[in-house]
């Protein structure tokens, strides 16, 4: 045990600022990214459902596409 490293605590990181807005704006792209290829899909055989579900995945990803911007205005500090 003579070459065992002494009792030195780790260095805790600080947390994100803005960690939350980051996994939000992800989680609305693909989600919405998501219901638009869904809605294609299902306009194949449904034109109204098809576009109930591509429509609002749009706007979906459009608020998360906002948000980045939203994101580069904030002070990261």
């Amino acid at each position: 045990m003579a070459n065992a490293a002494p009792n030195t605590p780790t260095p805790v990181k600080p947390p994100k600022p803005h960690a939350r807005l980051e996994k939000w704006i992800w989680i609305l792209i693909y989600a919405g990214l998501f219901l638009v290829i869904l809605g294609i899909a299902t306009g194949r055989t449904d034109a109204t459902l098809g576009w109930s579900l591509a429509v609002p995945g749009g706007v979906v990803a459009l608020v998360g596409v906002v948000l980045i911007y939203v994101r580069s205005r904030l002070d990261g500090k």
